[in-house]
């Protein structure tokens, strides 16, 4: 179990401490919901959730194949929808790895990160389509 603790601060930003590290962030609302646009949005950290969780899985497999990653990174774009409520519509998330690899490791890198928790856990209305690019 995780503790992570939020407090309100006001003209619609909060920030968020995750309290086993003691790290801190800071969400504001963004420019096109009333907010300053200043830190990550809310459903920012979705699709940051989304791409550091990919990564992350890619990192474990990988670690245990013996392969570095070091550079690989991901571009994620998110959408937005107003109706019939506010809510993420699309991610589409791009997989950049430098590291020439095998067609058998690519899958298996691919298979880790479309199963990571975060992907597992979107709803089902929420595209999210994923490209990657090797080598």
């Amino acid at each position: 179990m995780v503790e992570i603790q939020i407090v309100y601060e006001g003209k619609l930003r909060c920030s968020a401490t995750h309290i086993d590290s003691g790290a801190k962030l800071l969400t504001d609302a963004p420019k096109d919901n009333m907010g300053k646009g200043e830190s990550f949005s809310p459903t920012d950290l979705v699709a940051t959730a989304l791409g550091t969780c990919m990564l992350t899985t890619m990192g474990i497999v990988a670690q245990r194949m013996e392969i570095d990653l070091k550079g690989a990174r991901v571009v994620i774009t998110k959408e937005m929808v107003a109706t019939p409520s506010r809510r993420i519509s699309r991610l589409a998330t791009t997989i950049h790895v430098p590291a020439k690899l095998a067609a058998e490791q690519r899958q298996q890198l691919e298979n880790a990160a479309m199963a990571c928790p975060v992907k597992k856990s979107l709803h089902p209305d929420v595209q999210a389509p994923v490209v990657f690019n090797w080598g």
